[in-house]
């Protein structure tokens, strides 16, 4: 017997030497592998899939058989995923992306891929099987009182599937033989330049282009990830602060996304030094400064920045609205927009769509440049094809039909649509060129989000609208006090816990609520109803389930507040401070469904309306006029008095001074906004409201502007 055992562990123990030799030449030949893609200039992705520890083992030794250029480990124990971005600009030859212990972050392999180099390999590990459960990273989106191991995981499903499927994957089992997938021949590109601090050629005729800015004709440079717009960006402003720029504002959604841009104008500029993170100061006196967008809008509104001689350079302009964008056109005479086509910055596409009808309006000799040719990776790029599917950062809009057809709307199944690539594609594409902030992490809420809900209308096959909501609110009473006294805060529930904790409204998050997460049309086809369908039908459904309110949240913006207010949407709360990537007030807006409602959207309208004109004189005083007299029109309709009419003639016909007849100038701005208006009175209008509560100022009792708000208060008079 003791033989008999001896001979088993000595079996055992051969087995262990032939996998370890097995092992060490699978890792052998993707070094391998990896210096053939090296002198293609491309990256490939490694799918190890299997237990923990063995897949960890594997990693190292695949870390330590060669000298990779600055590995990195990102995964439970080492970076965590949620800082992956902060990758961003650095180069890595060898990725191990870990999500054992973390779960898989989408945004994660978004911004790692694109810092691997050329003859680089991201390694991915995941459990065996991957996609039958969610896992840990899921808690993020697991709104109360969902748990994560609850929720659906047809997202991971789908990359499991997809990797299992492509043949641009080295697929690498802890206990099966490495797959290997054959190189085709590389793709030739010339990218060389005479310019020796530009990578590519089209790279240098970018910074060209953006040194010779010329005034009201505006530079949109267009780029696929990888392309070095951002390094462009810093070349050129290196260059105009050394020999014709005093000062160049640099914004963008926050400044990590722009750190490559300070990178190069270090390195370009030595006599300079960076006194601050966001601020380049040359020997000379010459200054790069960022601005967040909320700041840029505050300091233009001011008259702090802007004017003759002035640059702006504006990155990642896809994560701005288009609104905010056109403000800042009219206020620099030269003005560069860099952006993302594709990738989880934002989609420039839509960003196109949206902001060529301003771009023409204000500025019709605009140009337009994209950049081409990849500067880590060539053309062809493995990983580059990849991560486009996985992540649909390639999403196509779908054809526009106009077939005269009946329209009607229909409900998603998630778990089919998931299945449904082309469709998927599609719907994703709808989203991302409609919204100015899509990210990897979107997809993934609309397969697997706790309480979402897709209706869409198609033709032909083709989306051409799609609604996506959330459900929200129906929390017990002790939980309800405990979140609005700001002891509590569960996840998720955004509209319910914000109208709760800052309007003081316990019944808010009591009552069930459905919320508009994204609402999206073909550019194609807007302005025909689709949306409007959409929201009715969905309206009638919620309804007949018990949902008492269906409400929304947008930037202030005033084109989409009259949206929403034609539809029996009202204002329920204002956000006090513009956010700080989209420089917008936020305002949600709601529509009662039942009686319940009806109790829950009154109480919060009197909160509104009894707090909008003292928020208007302090934190919003800054509020667009155009959005001032929406809102202005949904406070009570009150008939001026004899004596307030009085007040408002000797204002506009006598010397009275403004100043002391404000409250009836306030009254007839608040009685206007119940008016039909001609477009001159609408801009009397606006003046009116902003001066009378907002105290726009006014330089002296001779002034112009004086001058004009006569007239304005004149002009209204008529609709007495």
């Amino acid at each position: 017997m003791g033989s008999s055992r001896a001979g088993e562990g000595t079996h055992l123990l051969n087995n262990q030497v032939s996998e370890n030799k097995q092992q060490t030449r699978r890792v052998a030949a993707l070094v391998h592998h990896a210096q053939r893609l090296a002198r293609r200039r491309w990256r490939q992705l490694v799918w190890l899939s299997g237990d923990a520890q063995q897949c960890q083992t594997l990693a190292q030794a695949l870390w330590q058989a060669h000298p990779w250029q600055a590995p990195l480990w990102v995964g439970d124990g080492h970076l965590s995923p949620r800082k992956a971005r902060t990758r961003l600009g650095a180069e890595h030859q060898l990725v191990v992306l870990d999500t054992h212990g973390t779960g898989f972050d989408p945004e994660a392999l978004g911004a790692l891929s694109g810092t691997l180099t050329a003859g680089g390999l991201l390694v991915l590990l995941t459990p065996q099987p991957w996609g039958a459960a969610p896992d840990l990273d899921y808690a993020r989106f697991a709104d109360h009182p969902w748990h994560w191991p609850d929720l659906s995981c047809h997202y991971l499903a789908r990359l499991a599937h997809q990797l299992q499927a492509s043949p641009q994957v080295v697929r690498w089992g802890v206990d099966q033989s490495l797959h290997l997938p054959p190189l085709p021949s590389p793709v030739v590109d010339d990218t060389e330049t005479a310019d020796s601090d530009c990578l590519t050629s089209d790279q240098a005729y970018a910074v060209k282009q953006l040194i010779g800015l010329k005034r009201r004709r505006p530079l949109v440079i267009t780029a696929d990830r990888g392309r070095g717009k951002s390094a462009a960006l810093g070349i050129a402003c290196a260059r105009l602060l050394t020999s014709k720029a005093q000062r160049v504002v640099l914004t963008a959604p926050r400044l990590s996304a722009v750190e490559s841009v300070f990178e190069r104008v270090v390195a370009l500029c030595p006599d300079g030094r960076r006194v601050a993170p966001g601020h380049f100061v040359l020997a000379q006196g010459s200054e790069l400064v960022f601005l967040p967008p909320d700041v840029l809008t505050e300091q233009i509104n001011t008259q702090q920045q802007g004017g003759d001689g002035s640059y702006l350079m504006v990155d990642e302009a896809a994560a701005i609205p288009a609104a905010l964008l056109g403000q800042w056109l009219t206020a620099f005479p030269r003005v560069a927009f860099a952006t993302t086509v594709h990738g989880y910055e934002g989609s420039g596409r839509g960003f196109a769509l949206r902001f060529r009808a301003t771009l023409d309006r204000l500025t019709p000799q605009w140009r337009a440049l994209k950049l081409e040719a990849p500067i880590r990776w060539r053309s062809g790029d493995p990983l580059e094809a990849l991560v486009n599917q996985l992540l649909l950062l390639k999403a196509p809009l779908p054809k526009a039909q106009r077939d005269g057809s009946a329209v009607a709307t229909q409900m998603v199944d998630r778990a089919w649509l998931a299945q449904q690539d082309a469709v998927l594609e599609k719907l994703f594409g709808l989203l991302v060129q409609s919204h100015y902030r899509t990210s990897p992490n979107d997809l993934r809420q609309l397969l697997d989000g706790p309480g979402t809900q897709l209706r869409f209308i198609a033709h032909a096959g083709e989306p051409q609208a799609v609604l996506v909501t959330r459900e929200e609110g129906g929390f017990e009473a002790a939980l309800t006090e405990q979140v609005a006294r700001g002891e509590r805060r569960p996840q998720g529930h955004l509209l319910a816990q914000s109208l709760a904790t800052h309007a003081g409204s316990r019944e808010a998050l009591t009552a069930r609520w459905r919320r508009v997460a994204r609402i999206a049309t073909h550019p194609e086809r807007r302005r025909q109803g689709l949306g409007q369908m959409l929201l009715q039908e969905d309206m009638v459904a919620a309804r007949q389930q018990g949902i008492a309110l269906y409400g929304a949240t947008f930037g202030a913006e005033a084109s989409l507040l009259r949206f929403w207010l034609a539809l029996g949407f009202r204002p329920v709360r204002l956000g006090i401070s513009r956010e700080t990537s989209t420089g917008e007030f936020a305002v949600m807006v709601a529509k009662a469904l039942n009686s319940e409602g009806e109790a829950v959207q009154a109480d919060l309208s009197e909160r509104f309306q009894a707090a909008l004109p003292g928020l208007l004189a302090f934190e919003l005083n800054t509020l667009p006029a155009a959005v001032l007299v929406l809102l202005l029109g949904q406070l009570p309709s009150i008939p001026l008095s004899d004596r307030e009419w009085q007040d408002v003639e000797d204002v506009a016909t006598a010397h009275r001074n403004p100043a002391l007849a404000r409250p009836a100038l306030q009254a007839l701005a608040r009685e206007a906004s119940h008016r039909s208006l001609t477009e001159p009175q609408q801009q009397a209008h606006q003046q009116l409201a902003a001066w009378a509560f907002q105290n726009s100022a006014l330089a002296d009792a001779h002034s112009d502007a004086l001058k004009g708000l006569r007239l304005a208060v004149d002009s209204l008079i008529e609709v007495k």
